[in-house]
């Protein structure tokens, strides 16, 4: 099978034939529909996160079950699925006290030893990427990757749904468990962004102001539900945002992965607000709070992929899609073929492009 690999950080990636492995106890393996070009993928290929190498990236995508290994106990050939990166157990601390996406416990990953899920041609193993490697023809993972969803749902737009619209929602329905009325602001209006202003009109936000210094952006940040955009580059921006507010937002949410994007979602929270970071700091960076602030009662959470409980959230988002209240098909900026993954990248490192959606054959 065909997959686009990475044997050296910030390097082109190369569409390669791999080997797949059959699958093992509690192993899926899905025939890739699409996979959408996340800028979580750009921070380990452009090397601000190290990952070992050769490896295939990958890791927003949806599919079809081609065949199960032994002991598989919630899906069958021919479902069709969503995967997500971080794959749970269900049986540690984390998972039984419902944070899956915090699930570390190894016994999701095959032994030390064992032969490796994916090699190039020669044999040589390709190092795991975010469990999934979803930049290829065939995805094999554990069960515990993927959740079955409704036929109904499209596929390309179902993709969508394994990284930035459950980081982007989740921080929105679980993060900050906003509540009608309240207000939100919005740092950075990529697919993450988006669909956290979209989830905050769904949940009735009285306020939703979106912040990006590109203009485009702040236009289909006001077709999915903001009420208010501002340029992010304006020195003034954290007074406008308190001038919208009565002095600040409820929640603030920072969908970049910089340090002052940070530390403007927590300048521009009213007293006891909440600042949820879903951006991805490079290693090396700080964010600094003034010391009094904490006075105020604020909050600053971390938050990944949004505390999802992915076999509950990801079918209920698909309703929303299907009911016509979550809007996906607007964040999809260009359907594209594996082949053109390496042009889909140099579009996201100049900040322009939503999402670019590789579809398979």
């Amino acid at each position: 099978m065909k997959a686009a690999v990475l044997f050296e950080a910030r390097t082109d990636l190369r569409i390669e034939d791999i080997h797949v492995s059959n699958p093992g106890p509690r192993e899926v393996l899905i025939r890739t529909a699409a996979v959408g070009v996340c800028r979580s993928d750009l921070h380990f290929v452009d090397g601000a996160f190290p990952h070992p190498v050769p490896t295939v990236p990958g890791h927003e995508a949806a599919g079809v079950v081609e065949a199960v290994g032994s002991d598989v106990a919630h899906l069958k050939v021919g479902d069709h699925v969503i995967t997500f990166f971080t794959v749970f157990c269900g049986a540690c601390e984390m998972c039984v006290t419902g944070r899956p996406s915090l699930c570390i416990d190894p016994s999701t990953r095959r032994a030390k030893g064992a032969p490796s899920r994916l090699t190039l041609q020669d044999g040589t193993p390709l190092a795991p990427f975010l469990n999934l490697s979803a930049f290829a023809e065939m995805m094999l993972v554990h069960e515990n990757a993927c959740v079955a969803i409704s036929k109904d749902m499209p596929l390309d737009r179902a993709a969508l749904l394994g990284c930035a619209v459950i980081t982007g929602a989740g921080s929105i329905f679980n993060d900050s468990q906003l509540r009608p009325g309240e207000s939100v602001a919005v740092i950075g209006c990529g697919g993450i962004g988006l669909a956290a202003i979209n989830a905050a009109k769904i949940a009735g936000a009285g306020t939703i102001i979106a912040i990006d210094p590109v203009p485009d952006k702040r236009a289909l940040a006001e077709k999915l539900g903001a009420t208010h955009s501002l340029d992010a580059s304006d020195p003034d921006v954290a007074k406008k945002v308190a001038g919208l507010t009565d002095g600040g937002v409820h929640y603030a949410i920072e969908a970049v992965g910089r340090s002052n994007t940070a530390e403007l979602a927590w300048t521009i929270l009213r007293r006891g607000g909440t600042a949820t970071i879903l951006g991805m700091i490079a290693p090396g960076n700080e964010v600094k709070i003034p010391g009094p602030t904490f006075l105020t009662g604020k909050k600053l959470q971390g938050s990944l992929l949004g505390s999802t409980r992915f076999p509950i959230d990801m079918p209920r988002l698909v309703q929303l899609y299907l009911d016509g209240k979550l809007d996906l098909d607007s964040m999809v900026a260009e359907r594209i073929k594996l082949e053109d993954i390496n042009e889909a990248f140099a579009k996201l490192r100049t900040g322009d492009s939503v999402r670019s959606i590789i579809e398979f054959a």
